[in-house]
């Protein structure tokens, strides 16, 4: 599926998703973001996974020290280049989520939010345990999905992409319950708290569970001092 973000739904189009977005579903970025920018210490080591047109690049070099992009899309990463000229804290990557070339232990702060986790279309735990590799003893790991109380403005969102030709026609027939399936052969899924939790214990970390603006699910790990 990840051919699907690099062939379909890539930078312009792919930020266009979002210029069409309605107010609440602006409030719900909005929200989150500021939940990450809360997590990040002035002069972190920040890695970001699919930040696709750079969409909240802006807020997180203003805080952190140094940020790293990663996508699969080439396209989306030469129109987020675009949008951060003359910044020069920021380094972006065209690679795997779940394939980082990085060495154990290098960010303060891995960030994949957004419903990452799904979009990805990978191995759910292998993205997890990669991440958790490449943070920093003391570090921390953040993952977001939607919460089941914004299902129905989740669904309008995709309609509204849908109608712009952006996303495939929806299969209301197989849609529902967290997941919505379009007939182009897009699917989004939902990760809840007890898989995240799950996830958590198979790797012996403790996760921290968070509600955010009643949109978002965020997990948060913070990586043991040795």
């Amino acid at each position: 599926m990840s051919s699907y973000y690099e062939d379909k739904l890539s930078a312009e189009r792919l930020k266009r998703c979002y210029e069409i977005a309605s107010p609440r579903i602006q409030q719900y970025l909005e929200a989150e973001v500021a939940y990450v920018l809360e997590k990040i210490r002035l002069g972190d080591i920040v890695l970001e996974l699919g930040c696709g047109y750079g969409r909240i690049l802006p807020a997180l070099v203003k805080k952190a020290g140094t940020v790293i992009g990663i996508d699969v899309s080439l396209a989306s990463l030469v129109l987020a280049s675009q949008m951060l000229v003359n910044i020069t804290n920021y380094r972006l990557l065209n690679v795997q989520a779940v394939q980082l070339s990085f060495h154990d232990g290098v960010f303060d702060c891995v960030i994949c939010i957004q419903n990452g986790i799904s979009a990805f279309h990978v191995d759910q735990m292998d993205l997890v345990q990669e991440s958790v590799r490449v943070t920093k003893p003391g570090g921390k790991v953040l993952f977001s999905s939607y919460s089941d109380k914004f299902w129905e403005e989740r669904l309008k969102w995709f309609q509204v992409q849908s109608n712009a030709n952006l996303l495939g026609e929806i299969d209301y027939e197989r849609t529902g319950n967290g997941v919505i399936v379009c007939k182009d052969g897009f699917t989004a899924t939902t990760v809840r708290p007890h898989d995240f939790l799950a996830m958590s214990r198979e790797l012996n970390l403790e996760a921290k569970i968070e509600e955010v603006d009643e949109s978002s699910i965020f997990c948060v790990l913070v990586i043991p001092k040795k």
